[in-house]
């Protein structure tokens, strides 16, 4: 077997380099027009080719999102995007309309084209239909079983590839086509603006008593009926594989690098092990899944894989994350003779205080028993958004590297 693609969201050059230091095969990410995570960072055109460059240096591959629903008034400008892609030489483009992939073909004929899960991918027939029309990748829709992925994969051609979400945020509405946001305020979640109705407190208004709002309860549990799990399938790689899902998919481009980081080198991990040895994944099931709980994250489901969905998958009583760890900093460099470690500063941290730095072969302890400013004055804290503080490590750290704190709660 041929070891999948795990395939990382990027919404910042920030995050896209997090991804490649800790094992991205591949990396999404959108710019500034025609994505589906309007309210995310993205990127500028030339943000794009920088981040294409790096990643290309390290042998990482880069899609482009532009798999928004387009509506008349977006051709035009959807031509004039498709030139400016052509350019910057992404690996892929993924779409979800027919009419943006027939801009697509047209201005980039030889760009590899892959079908986002807004098309709703959910049987052999279809995905066979957009490959014989040039899509050589498919990423299936969130309803579909492993039995059902197994299947597309059996009846269509061996030159199509199986792309499937495997961890990240749910979507309550049909392979993420929701009218929801845009019926509730304008916004259309189609062309990347939802305002995630989805994950809001709802009480029930009776027809003759308008302004009585009555609490919709199930057993008391509370009111955020369609506030779904994250799926998490970090512990079921097998059966990933053997259902021919060739490419790994991490939701998440709106998220931090600490998200980034921390669920990269779970997953990278996890995958290396199953292909190495399935006794020591299985072993390392349970650090894998403690792994992933480090950062920001809701509690976890396994989503359609192998049952449908039932109130078991749903959040009732909060609509809220659940962080144990913070971002503290990023490693700017790492003096060996000195034994000192420069790091620039996100979130506050004070002497005293105990940081993990997220190697690669596993989590380092820093005690922060001092610590200096630029100045090299000794200081008691790091208060201030990217302050850049030095700190002493005997062991040493890879630019780049993530460091984060645990909460006390």
């Amino acid at each position: 077997m041929k070891k999948p693609e795990l395939l990382i969201p990027a919404g910042s050059l920030e995050t896209l380099r997090t991804a490649i230091i800790y094992g991205a095969d591949a990396i999404y990410m959108g710019g500034q027009q025609f994505g589906l995570r309007a309210k995310a960072k993205n990127f500028t055109l030339d943000q794009m080719k920088q981040g294409i460059e790096e990643a290309h240096q390290q042998k990482v591959k880069v899609y482009i999102t532009a798999n928004i629903i387009a509506h008349n008034e977006d051709i035009e400008e959807v031509y004039s995007y498709f030139k400016d892609l052509k350019t910057l030489e992404p690996d892929a483009v993924i779409i979800a309309d027919p009419g943006m992939l027939a801009v697509a073909q047209e201005v980039m004929p030889e760009m590899e084209l892959h079908l986002s899960t807004q098309a709703n991918n959910t049987n052999y027939m279809s995905a066979a239909f957009w490959h014989k029309n040039g899509i050589k990748r498919i990423v299936v829709a969130r309803e579909l079983s492993f039995k059902e992925i197994q299947e597309i994969h059996d009846k269509t051609p061996k030159t199509l590839d199986i792309e499937a979400f495997v961890h990240g945020a749910m979507c309550i509405s049909y392979s993420g086509r929701c009218l929801l946001s845009n019926y509730m305020t304008g916004r259309d979640a189609n062309k990347g603006a939802c305002t995630h109705p989805c994950r809001w407190r709802y009480h029930l208004v009776e027809e003759t008593r308008p302004g009585e709002y009555m609490p919709i309860e199930e057993n008391k549990r509370g009111t955020y009926i369609y506030n779904s799990k994250d799926l998490c399938m970090i512990g079921h790689i097998p059966d990933i594989i053997h259902a021919g899902i060739k490419s790994l998919k991490i939701e998440g481009r709106m998220k931090t690098a600490l998200y980034v980081a921390t669920v990269t080198r779970a997953y990278r991990r996890a995958i290396d092990d199953y292909f190495e040895d399935e006794e020591k994944y299985r072993r390392n099931i349970d650090s894998y899944l403690e792994e992933v709980q480090k950062c920001t994250h809701r509690q976890f489901t396994t989503g359609f894989y192998y049952n449908k969905p039932s109130g078991q998958d749903q959040i009732y009583d909060s609509n809220t994350y659940i962080r144990n760890y913070t971002f503290v900093g990023k490693v700017l460099s790492y003096d060996i003779e000195h034994q000192i470690v420069k790091l620039q500063q996100r979130n506050k941290f004070i002497v005293g205080d105990t940081l993990e730095a997220m190697q690669d072969g596993g989590n380092i302890l820093l005690q922060v028993k001092e610590m200096w400013n630029e100045e090299g004055e000794h200081v008691e804290s790091a208060p201030h958004p990217k302050q850049v503080i030095t700190l002493r490590s005997d062991i040493p750290l890879r630019k780049g590297t993530i460091i984060r704190k645990k909460e006390n709660f």
